[in-house]
């Protein structure tokens, strides 16, 4: 028995670690598509920041160019009506409210592309696509499915692109990506507490192409594979039982993004664009936790447990207008609709995520014919969302309400030499 409930509280502590890599997908890696809401990400190729959607891109950037920016996050996530719930739902008594569950980070991203002839043209990319940072007061109800929640990721993408013909270009790029992952939460009703760490690094790939039917109008094609991580770390707690104690391994599958774009500048003023995404969540089947200390006469890497997830695939949507004001600013305009992975029925404290709506605007500076700076701006209002989690053997029951936004705040500079 002893083991059966061990192995459930070690499940629950580890069950969200896909969501919270993959419930915080960060598209902000350009502030210049930023500012349309990313409409048009992967046609635009206004700069090569634009080849993390579409790499094929880079064959519009001549010479050797540089881009380096970051955005900084500000969400806004605060959970009201928060009441204990029983084996059978039913409430207790009602909890304070907690502001402030998401904290504010800075997303960095920086590229760099040289052309090696009229049809050849390498880039490197660095890139932080996934992440999220959660924090809870440990004395909060639900603080047996989530105090702490911090993933990390770092992924460097070196990429070729080539012009095929005078109007078809394709690239690829080979995805290093790094990941690290903080967990904490209760154990047994608050009667323990316990910490998972891990870190990994593997490899995907990336696949685009665009066609320019003429100097105005381009669509173009995206592709990243999903990346397979084996997060080694350890998992420690307090509890009584070791086998809580030891080092364990943990399968985060990053997923596939496909992405479709179009641009036709419409005169020397007006350019117009749009934007689909389909983000394949449903690569999250399960997540296999193994340990590697001897338990009942098992050595080496075995199954601790496996626990079935329920993300499916979302869609993104985006249009977007584009305004030359002068010789030196253009403004930008753009809206996006944004699914949510999370179900409502499969809604946890650490992902209260549900659907959402940009409203984004930007502006483009060039200061010199080899200087030109971007600034996006987005809001970013989600729909309410609720938790409803009765109590278990293992864990106790939370039920609350969500209130969800986020700000976004854009810079970049790109030089070309």
């Amino acid at each position: 028995m002893k083991k059966i409930v061990t192995l459930t509280a070690l499940g629950a502590i580890l069950a969200a670690t896909n969501a919270n890599a993959a419930g915080f997908h960060l598209r902000e890696q350009s502030a210049a598509a930023l500012g349309n809401a990313f409409a048009g990400a992967t046609a635009g190729a206004e700069n090569n920041s634009y080849a993390y959607f579409n790499v094929a891109g880079l064959t519009r950037q001549k010479g050797t160019q540089v881009n380096v920016g970051g955005t900084y996050i500000i969400p806004r996530a605060e959970a009201h009506d928060i009441y204990p719930l029983d084996a059978g739902g039913n409430k207790g008594q009602r909890n304070q409210d907690v502001n402030n569950i998401v904290h504010a980070a800075i997303s960095p991203n920086g590229t760099i592309s040289h052309q090696l002839n009229d049809e050849v043209t390498l880039g490197l990319a660095l890139n932080v696509p996934f992440g999220m940072i959660t924090k809870y007061d440990g004395a909060w109800a639900g603080s047996d499915h989530g105090i702490t929640s911090k993933v990390i990721t770092a992924t460097t993408t070196p990429m070729v692109a080539w012009k095929a013909t005078d109007k078809l270009s394709v690239g690829a790029g080979l995805p290093i990506q790094y990941v690290k992952a903080r967990l904490s939460n209760t154990v047994m009703g608050r009667q323990y507490g316990a910490n998972l760490e891990g870190d990994t690094v593997d490899v995907g790939y990336q696949l685009g192409a665009m066609y320019e039917f003429d100097e105005n109008t381009r669509i173009g094609v995206g592709y990243r594979s999903e990346i397979n991580h084996k997060l080694k770390g350890d998992i420690s707690s307090n509890a009584l039982y070791g086998f809580l104690n030891q080092d364990i391994s943990a399968r985060l599958d990053t997923p596939a993004m496909f992405s479709v774009g179009a641009y036709h500048r419409i005169n020397d003023k007006w350019e117009v664009m749009t934007e689909y995404q389909r983000v394949f969540w449903n690569s999250f089947d399960s997540l296999d936790i193994y340990g590697t200390e001897a338990v009942n006469g098992l050595t080496g890497n075995y199954l601790l447990s496996s626990t079935p997830e329920n993300w499916r695939d979302t869609n993104f949507y985006a249009i977007g207008v584009s305004y030359q004001l002068d010789h030196q600013w253009k403004l930008r305009l753009g809206f996006a609709y944004d699914e949510s992975a999370v179900k409502t029925a499969d809604r946890t404290p650490r992902i209260p995520d549900s659907d959402r709506y940009w409203y984004s605007m930007g502006l483009n500076y060039a200061y010199s014919e080899n200087m030109t700076f971007d600034f996006g701006f987005t809001y970013i209002q989600a729909k309410e969302a609720s938790i409803n989690i009765p109590a278990t053997a293992t864990q106790a029951g939370v039920s609350a309400e969500y209130d969800n936004s986020v700000k976004m705040v854009g810079l970049s500079l790109n030089y070309k030499f």
